[in-house]
């Protein structure tokens, strides 16, 4: 059978799945000094490592905005773009099976789509993300390596450095709890540590983007979140959306490819001969 070959490229990395009788293939990441040498290496890599004919890819579909430095077909292959945030959205849809929903991208920033059956739109968005945490962590930590600081985040405490409800409160208020964060990085002090700090940070990001969704969704019926990107790969992700669950009375999903749902939905684009508006 054919392959659709969907390839989200960014500035230096690329991210590209195959989608085949509806089952996606393989998702795979490359980074590289520009789009191009990202793209075509990423491509190279997949179709060699999974034994892929040139003549077997029926099509291959481009997004991201690494992608506005392509303006030739790729390997002389049929090559189209897609708008991101029909990528979004698809790829969403298609992995959390969920057809209602707001798609949460969080990668160097925030943007915010709404899906409801075909219809996808995107809502705007935030200048927080991994872009955000890479800069803090950079300055604070001496580190851009988010991974680093997700592993130094995993022996701090967070209420080291956020003013909490209980902190300010002798009893809980009316729909918040005493573990509620009243203010990040309100308590933190001069000598904080830096695992305190670095979690500190990871939970600033996560907390605004969620309360960004949320407040995305507010006199909608909406309440299913779909949270994609590299961010949503963060073992911190498991602490402060549950939080927010309770809070707000939502739902946060991750699905198994999260890293990869733009790349997904942009295959699916050209699966689905364009039946989105």
């Amino acid at each position: 059978m054919a392959i659709v070959i969907g390839i989200d490229v960014g500035i230096s990395t690329t991210k590209i799945v195959g989608i085949e009788n509806m089952n996606v293939i393989s998702p795979m990441r490359i980074q590289a000094a520009d789009p191009v040498t990202s793209l075509y290496g990423a491509f190279g890599k997949y179709v060699y490592e999974n034994q892929i004919p040139l003549e077997k890819v029926e099509q291959v579909m481009l997004t991201g905005v690494g992608s506005e430095y392509i303006d030739q077909p790729v390997y002389g292959l049929p090559t189209t773009k897609c708008d991101e945030f029909i990528a979004d959205g698809l790829g969403a849809r298609f992995e959390s099976g969920l057809d209602k929903i707001i798609v949460v991208s969080m990668g160097t920033g925030t943007t915010l789509v709404r899906c409801d059956g075909d219809e996808i739109c995107h809502l705007g968005g935030i200048s927080m993300g991994g872009g955000t945490l890479a800069g803090l962590s950079r300055i604070i930590l001496q580190t851009s390596d988010i991974r680093q600081v997700s592993e130094m985040a995993k022996n701090g405490d967070v209420t080291n450095v956020n003013l909490q409800i209980g902190d300010i409160s002798a009893r809980a208020l009316p729909g918040l709890p005493m573990d509620v964060t009243a203010s990040l990085f309100g308590k933190a002090q001069t000598d904080a540590a830096k695992e305190d700090i670095a979690v500190g940070l990871i939970h600033a990001v996560l907390q605004t983007i969620g309360s960004a969704a949320v407040l995305a969704a507010l006199n909608t019926d909406i309440n299913e979140f779909v949270m994609i990107g590299n961010l949503s790969l963060l073992p911190q992700c498991a602490d402060v959306f549950p939080m927010m669950e309770k809070l707000y009375n939502v739902h946060f999903h991750i699905p198994k490819y999260s890293q990869y749902c733009t790349a997904i939905g942009a295959a699916l684009k050209y699966v689905y001969k364009n039946k989105t508006k």
